[in-house]
């Protein structure tokens, strides 16, 4: 993947209560050893300004470095011991790409599962101070959701640089099986926004949607797929007439920050339905 590393404090501010409260996001974060030396000086710095919480939204290694236990167990340690409430995003450097021959030659699904053990089995996030989780029941742990402030945040698992769709014409059998969970995942969470009257809903995932491309295009209302990626399905994205929440997708899978609005008035992109196929599969036209 391009290389590039961000950290951030970003805000979520409840306006009718002059409240704030900021939270941290990073990626791409270690990818080297001296970046491995300090990070740890990193993450206390972001601690020392009273962040909610950290989010690692991907790429927990190089590219090119190797997927084996003991790099993911340092990884995890390294982020339990954060002072701040740590959520950590899977990214396809650590577990879709971890076949490549310089990775180990791996088994993408065996270090998922290494993963999953590892990162998720608790039902609060990693950090010496933690914050609770609820993740999503069955064989997806790492989709989890939680409240902060008057905002829903989201988890997903959709690695770039494809969401592990494969460049076949048929989508990886991974892919048709993890996708109807993501489906299933985004649905509820923003019905469940819905309900409680949330003032938005945030998505941490990895891979880039291609929403600029898309606005970029002004493409028509129902379309087939999402340039660059393989989309999870229309669930939220579509308007309804209903009042909504403001939704952010945050995802690393750019350079050098992305901050995604599905739906704005700002131009490019003009205010219509963005409806994306339920499947989610259909995305050959748009390949790049």
């Amino acid at each position: 993947m391009k290389r590039w590393l961000f950290s951030a404090c970003l805000c979520v501010t409840a306006l009718a209560w002059g409240e704030t409260w900021q939270f941290a996001l990073i990626g791409d974060v270690p990818y080297s050893a001296r970046e491995r030396r300090e990070l740890p000086l990193m993450l206390d710095a972001i601690a020392d300004s009273n962040v909610a919480f950290i989010a690692h939204i991907g790429d927990i290694k190089h590219g090119q470095a190797r997927c084996d236990d003991e790099v993911f167990t340092d990884r995890q340690q390294l982020f339990n011991a954060s002072r701040a409430p740590f959520v950590f995003v899977p990214g396809d450097n650590e577990w879709s790409d971890c076949n490549r021959v310089s990775n180990g030659a791996y088994d993408p699904l065996e270090r998922l599962a290494f993963l999953r053990w590892l990162f998720w089995q608790r039902p609060d996030s990693l950090g010496r101070k933690t914050i609770p989780l609820e993740r999503q029941p069955g064989a997806y742990p790492e989709h989890s959701r939680f409240r902060l402030g008057p905002v829903l945040f989201v988890t997903l698992n959709l690695p770039g640089p494809d969401n592990n769709f494969g460049w076949q014409d048929e989508a990886s059998a991974e892919f048709r099986e993890r996708n109807p969970a993501v489906l299933q995942w985004l649905k509820g969470s923003f019905a469940l926004a819905r309900r409680e009257k949330l003032a938005g809903i945030v998505l941490l995932f990895q891979a880039d949607p291609g929403f600029q491309a898309l606005c970029a295009r002004h493409a028509a209302p129902r379309i087939s797929g999402i340039p660059g990626n393989r989309a999870p399905g229309n669930a939220g994205f579509s308007r309804s007439g209903r009042a909504r929440p403001r939704r952010y997708a945050h995802q690393p899978d750019r350079s050098p920050f992305a901050r995604q609005q599905p739906e704005t008035n700002r131009q490019p992109c003009p205010r219509r339905d963005l409806r994306l196929p339920a499947d989610g599969l259909d995305a050959r036209d748009h390949r790049h």
